[in-house]
């Protein structure tokens, strides 16, 4: 293997290739790191050199070159993902794709852009023509569009859009396949799906095509309200009443905002849960008048963005897995699972958690759309102690309790929440990828036909952990 990557590595000289170990190391890991898990079971993985492609044609000479010597090909962006899957598990190129960052067209209902184009200057190329994207994560100003596709699912929109299985929120993309001679190959429609939140495993994504629309002019907003039951029922009055449109909608239990929101500390107040939201401008009437009349819950700062002379942060910068992060800068034994409550039953559900866990399982509620539906899902902050520590609890959590968790502690597909295939992506990765260099180790079913999920049981490629 090392006289093939030596070969690979010799042929590739001709384009912008990076071998200094420490280059390498960094630009083989993501943010892993918020789990504990992942943290010891990923420290030792890096690729064997760094390969950053500036076109299309320069991809597929570089995935033809690497499949000639049986050389693994991992694809990275940003590396804002939270479970691995831009890591090279079994070593050999990571494809970086920085220069491949343009926003190639903006038209009135669609943008397309390259697959490392920062999200932050997708959305500000969208506005420069009075449009905006529908979905993008808390991490907007450094992800990138190809990553956040590849290895996201929801984000910041989804109170209005839905996550990015939503067939509406990715209009085509184009990609390369793994082969001796790398055919170029257009998905749309359903086909879009063999490749979305796919960690890269069968195809290099080249170009995106999302929707866009007319750009609003919205207003972050941080209300308190009395305990978490009470912010959640307004939450879902404000998320379904037709005078509130919303880009984003986010609740917190206490004490989360006031012991880990440090920059958010003048508009938030001792023992309040919270409700973040990002609204549209002429809502602001509406939205006073319904929190006013709400009875156990306050605007906790103007409308124009001041209080005690400080301007509220970016409100995103709370939400979603940033409210992970936050806590992780104050408690370094902070970690989070992400979870789906019975909807009909969130008060009761939440009541038996406390119950059970007290404040070792704090609840944070990202609302999104299934179907049309407005649903809370469940990030929830976690005490870690150990790895089986975290493995009691989703075991109390889904067989206790008889919830749905999506575990971010595992770095393969299958294993974070579905516990099976998606036969689609997999037959999709064996007609692109059949000698399985595209990122391998990351869809068990391709490495493992026979493989079945156990609890308390970690697949890593190559070794199998208990």
């Amino acid at each position: 293997m090392k006289e093939n990557i030596e070969a690979c590595r010799k042929a590739l000289s001709c384009y912008d290739l990076d071998d200094n170990a420490r280059t390498v190391q960094q630009k083989s890991r993501d943010f892993y790191w918020y789990s504990p898990v992942l943290k010891e079971l990923l420290d030792a993985v890096c690729g064997d050199f760094v390969v950053a492609p500036r076109n299309e044609a320069e991809i597929v000479d570089i995935l033809a070159t690497c499949h000639r010597h049986d050389v693994p090909v991992t694809v990275r962006g940003a590396g804002t993902g939270n479970y691995g899957q831009a890591m090279p598990l079994a070593g050999g190129a990571v494809l970086h794709m920085k220069h491949m960052k343009n926003v190639i067209a903006v038209a009135d209902d669609h943008l397309i852009a390259e697959p490392g184009a920062v999200l932050a200057r997708v959305e500000e190329a969208a506005r420069e023509k009075g449009r905006e994207i529908r979905l993008f994560p808390s991490t907007v100003a450094t992800a990138t569009i190809g990553g956040f596709i590849a290895g996201g699912s929801s984000g910041i929109g989804a109170v209005r859009w839905g996550g990015l299985r939503n067939p509406a929120n990715i209009r085509r993309l184009r990609l390369v396949t793994m082969e001796a001679e790398p055919r170029i190959l257009e998905l749309t429609g359903d086909d879009i799906a063999k490749a979305a939140h796919a960690y890269g495993v069968n195809g290099v994504i080249t170009e995106v095509e999302i929707p866009i629309d007319p750009a609003g002019d919205w207003v972050d907003v941080l209300i308190g309200a009395e305990d978490f039951n009470a912010a959640n029922r307004l939450a879902f009055l404000l998320g379904d009443h037709p005078q509130i449109a919303l880009r984003m909608l986010s609740t917190f239990q206490a004490p989360i905002p006031e012991r880990y929101f440090g920059r958010y500390q003048h508009f938030t107040r001792p023992g309040d849960a919270a409700i973040a939201l990002i609204v549209a401008r002429d809502c602001l009437p509406a939205l006073e008048e319904i929190v006013a009349g709400s009875g156990n819950a306050a605007i906790r700062f103007p409308v124009d963005g001041h209080a005690k002379g400080q301007r509220l942060p970016p409100i995103h910068e709370i939400a979603w897995n940033h409210t992970t992060l936050r806590a992780l800068k104050v408690d370094d034994e902070i970690t989070y699972l992400q979870m789906l409550l019975p909807q009909d039953d969130l008060e009761g559900s939440l009541r038996r958690i406390e119950e059970t866990f007290g404040e070792d399982l704090l609840m944070h509620f990202e609302f999104t759309r299934f179907a049309g539906r407005l649903s809370a899902v469940a990030m929830p902050l976690v005490r870690y102690q150990s790895t089986e520590h975290i493995e009691l609890i989703v075991e109390t959590l889904e067989n206790g309790l008889g919830l749905t968790v999506f575990n971010p502690h595992r770095v393969t597909l299958e294993e974070g929440g579905m516990k099976r295939t998606d036969e689609a992506q997999l037959q999709f990765k064996r007609e692109n990828d059949p000698k399985g260099l595209l990122n391998p180790g990351k869809m068990i079913a391709f490495t493992d036909p026979d493989w079945r999920w156990e609890k308390d049981r970690i697949f890593l490629f190559n070794s199998e952990k208990k």
